[in-house]
């Protein structure tokens, strides 16, 4: 009899989860299921549905790895069209170079070969996919260009929807204003009122070549003030729940690996954005996840830095219409007191 080659040797096919998100699937018992679910869902081009979103959205959200490795997010915002895919192997971006913008700025100073997150979320209708991929062109005209090498979606939920527009007056972007570890006033008021963040991490320093590896961008959403800034001896921390989800583990099994991760705050009232570096912990103890009813795991992010860009994007948004699964959690929680997070 042929004996079965060894997961993970070279005569194995390789898989669409790395090890670091094969082991947080296997601690959650899924691992076998996700194996066969990776095979359907994570393509190596994108699907015509996702490059319908990606089209007729005017933001797109984008992690990049700077020269040190540390992952930066951004929202790069444009009139619908902005993001074109002439085929479904290749996203084109009409995005200016602002050396004020750390993501980009980490992109244009590796060049070509850059890997790249990327996340197409509309508010309004809680759609969003998801597509990784590395730079191959960045021009003046037309902008970014990406070859896609991994393109998947995501589930609605969480999502805080809310419906962008022009401010009735664009006022030029600030100067960026660079933060320290413990960032301001400001920032920290953000952070507190805020619903929604999104976060860039890596499977590496420099990801590889290999299937499953790169850079990602994920969405995290929560009643406001689900983000607790804690001040310690050690510095500024935060911390942010993990909810139940798709058990892809995409962002959790990258900071697995490599326990860095790059955060974005939008200013949904006023344009600007909080870009914040930090150093992730994932925590796992009933009491750490105790403020937060439905969660399952906690992230400590121990803030290393951050850049405020204030009016940054020409956009508006509505008021918040709160997703709905926050609303059930408490009141799961309310009716079993022993409930973890109750």
């Amino acid at each position: 009899m042929t004996a079965r080659p060894a997961e993970g040797s070279e005569a194995a096919s390789p898989s669409a989860w790395h090890p670091g998100e094969q082991a947080l699937q296997a601690r959650a018992g899924v691992r076998e299921r996700m194996a066969a679910v990776g095979e359907v869902v994570v393509r190596d081009h994108t699907p015509d549905p996702h490059r319908e979103l990606f089209e007729k959205l005017p933001t797109l959200l984008l992690g990049a790895l700077d020269a040190s490795g540390q992952p930066w997010a951004t929202l790069l915002a444009g009139p619908p069209g902005f993001v074109h895919t002439p085929h479904a192997r290749q996203m084109d971006i009409a995005a200016a170079m602002d050396p004020a913008d750390p993501a980009l700025a980490a992109l244009a100073a590796h060049g070509p070969g850059a890997p790249v997150g990327v996340l197409g979320l509309e508010p309004h209708t809680r759609r969003r996919n998801r597509m990784n991929g590395r730079v191959v062109r960045w021009d003046a005209q037309p902008g970014l260009s990406i070859a896609v090498a991994q393109s998947f979606g995501n589930c609605p939920k969480y999502i805080q929807a809310r419906v962008p527009g022009l401010r009735a007056a664009v006022t030029p972007p600030q100067p960026a204003q660079p933060l320290g570890p413990s960032l301001d006033a400001d920032a920290l008021a953000l952070i507190a009122r805020s619903d929604t963040l999104f976060i860039a991490s890596a499977s590496a320093a420099r990801p590889g070549l290999r299937r499953g590896e790169g850079v990602d961008i994920s969405h995290r959403g929560g009643e406001p003030g689900f983000v607790q800034a804690r001040h310690t001896a050690e510095g500024l921390e935060l911390w942010l729940p993990d909810y139940p989800g798709n058990l892809f583990f995409n962002t959790l099994g990258n900071l697995a690996q490599h326990p860095l991760a790059g955060l974005l705050w939008v200013d949904y009232d006023d344009g600007g954005l909080l870009h914040v570096a930090a150093r992730a912990e994932l925590r796992w103890g009933e009491a750490e996840r105790a403020p937060w009813p439905g969660a399952q795991r906690v992230l400590r992010l121990q803030v290393l830095c951050g850049v405020w860009r204030a009016q940054a994007l020409p956009w508006r948004w509505t008021a918040a219409q709160p997703a709905p699964q926050f609303s059930a959690m408490r009141g799961a929680a309310a009716a079993d007191p022993a409930a973890p997070g109750a």
